[in-house]
């Protein structure tokens, strides 16, 4: 039973892949062009740093699947992208290993294929401590991500339907494994109330994963007889409106949910994101053209983001953060219900000195 969910989900999200991807909040978001603000490519790093986690490129694959034999060889091939290119991998949630250890490979081979990469494991909000420390161990991870899913839960038909025990344990499991704990949201995003109370859990990082990418809510309403729950596609706040709203709070982010290209990635940073993740985006690839295009596609993102970047005259992923933004249309409209003022946002290069001088220091 499990194993056919996890290729139900996987067959689900290649074909909400497929479907038209109309409006997104990320086109809310736009840079002011500055036109001498250029730099040199070789002066260009792609680093980030977080946490005390060092990425060589802020871009990684975020969780997305494992517990079968389809998703075994699928995460097999992510792990082979992962390694070609050098960029984090995060796995499914494993809960299907706790069940029955027999599917441990379909995990594992996120390590096997992708021996010195930075790997992260993945399980839910109720495992114990033990199985936490199972879940590190079995993938020599170097992070363990911990995933909210409530509105998920909430219609998959045999999903859990008490919440209460999730803070807790939570607090408990980052007390407890040694590696940094994230806590992701899988589609629907983290408030800033929610990431505050993660920073005073000691959760190290908050992937926000906010809508707009899969939704696991049509999902799971798609798994269901009647298909009773169609009102919640589309519930909660997309990527870069809890990007915003998670400002000062004091925790490092990650931004996942609608990445689609390298302009993403590059917005995703300037509104102050340390890494993005996407998943559905490259899931497809992988289903319709093969690991060689996932890498190629990889690629060419890693490229393009580095171009974006000497553009903009942003040496590294963070003095991306320092660039004028605009925000635009109903992200806008968001920002000021929460009472977040977007105005200072677009005149950020004045006190950080990104554009040229006269002198053409850019410091």
């Amino acid at each position: 039973m499990i194993a056919q969910r996890k290729d139900d989900h996987v067959r689900l999200a290649v074909e909400q892949q497929h479907g038209p991807s109309g409006h997104n909040q990320f086109d809310d978001v736009s840079f002011v062009h500055h036109a001498l603000a250029g730099i040199d490519r070789p002066d260009v790093s792609l680093a980030t740093e977080f946490a005390g986690i060092a990425w060589p490129v802020p871009l990684y694959i975020n969780a997305m699947t494992g517990g079968s034999e389809m998703t075994g060889v699928i995460n097999r091939d992510l792990a082979i992208a992962a390694r070609e290119t050098g960029v984090p991998i995060a796995s499914g949630s494993m809960s299907a290993y706790f069940k029955d250890a027999s599917c441990a490979g379909t995990f594992s081979v996120l390590r096997q294929e992708n021996p010195d990469g930075f790997v992260m494991a993945n399980i839910n909000a109720t495992a114990s401590v033990e199985k936490a420390r199972r879940a590190v161990d079995l993938l020599r991870a170097d992070a363990l991500q911990i995933h909210v899913n409530t509105v998920q839960e909430t219609v998959m038909p045999e999903g859990d339907r008490s919440f209460s025990s999730w803070v807790p344990q939570i607090e408990k499991i980052a007390a407890a494994v040694e590696v940094p704990v994230i806590v992701k949201e899988v589609g629907f995003g983290l408030s800033r109330e929610t990431v505050r109370t993660l920073r005073d859990l000691g959760v190290r990082v908050a992937d926000l994963g906010g809508r707009g990418g899969t939704d696991f809510a049509r999902i799971e309403n798609g798994r269901r007889e009647l298909a009773d729950y169609a009102f919640l596609q589309g519930w909660g706040q997309s990527t870069p409106a809890c990007l915003l709203d998670a400002q000062d709070v004091g925790l490092p982010v990650l931004a996942s949910g609608g990445v689609r290209n390298a302009l993403d990635v590059t917005r995703a940073l300037a509104l102050g994101a340390f890494g993005v993740g996407a998943s559905g985006v490259f899931l497809r690839t992988l289903m319709d053209d093969g690991v060689s295009a996932l890498i190629a596609q990889i690629s060419t993102w890693l490229d393009q983001l580095a171009a974006l970047q000497t553009m903009l005259g942003a040496r590294t992923p963070a003095d991306l953060a320092r660039c004028d933004l605009l925000i635009h249309g109903s992200l806008r409209s968001f920002c000021a219900d929460r009472g977040i003022d977007t105005r200072p946002l677009a005149q950020r290069s004045r006190s950080s000195h990104v554009l040229h001088e006269l002198t053409g220091s850019t410091r």
